[in-house]
């Protein structure tokens, strides 16, 4: 009985040296990325050689070297081949309300994050706009007195301990 290719069984990620990428004109690049994806979404593991990409490998040079000493990146995105798109794990905030570098506050200091916690989330999100609680007495129609309005009316069906604690601090 013959094998049947499955449908969206190859992989959609192309990966070339990171020099070879540079010197690729835009239009060459893209057609590389959408031989490898149609052959992705057939069910295939390798892009059709008309896409072939001439020169990417030195005179002389075994795939072993090519593959360790290049720098190799992913010609669609631009990003390091085998980088994930996800956010690694690791680089979370610490969720912790207690000890030395907590960047949240507990829930009877009325939740929220700490002037820490904003700070590394700032760092995290590069063009962030996240800014302290609104807390103390504000002129009504001020910029302050809107973002609360704003945020009450945003947080008006928390239901929860740490969200009643938020809505607390901020004197909804």
């Amino acid at each position: 009985m013959p094998k049947s290719k499955i449908k969206g069984g190859g992989t959609k990620k192309v990966c070339l040296p990171a020099a070879k990428v540079r010197s690729m004109s835009k239009s060459e690049r893209q057609s590389v990325v959408r031989a490898k994806r149609k052959a992705a979404a057939s069910g295939k593991y390798k892009r059709s050689s008309k896409s072939n990409v001439k020169g990417a490998r030195k005179k002389g040079a075994t795939l072993r070297d090519w593959f360790e000493k290049e720098n190799w990146i992913n010609v669609a995105t631009g990003r390091p081949c085998g980088e994930s798109s996800k956010k690694s794990p690791v680089k979370k905030l610490r969720k912790t309300t207690k000890g030395k570098g907590r960047h949240f506050l507990s829930v009877k200091e009325g939740g929220g994050m700490t002037e820490a916690g904003r700070k590394a989330y700032k760092k995290e999100n590069p063009g962030s706009k996240l800014s302290a609680p609104v807390t103390g007495k504000v002129k009504p129609g001020s910029k302050a007195a809107k973002r609360r309005k704003s945020f009450c009316a945003r947080s008006k069906s928390w239901t929860s301990e740490r969200g009643k604690a938020a809505r607390r601090r901020w004197k909804c």
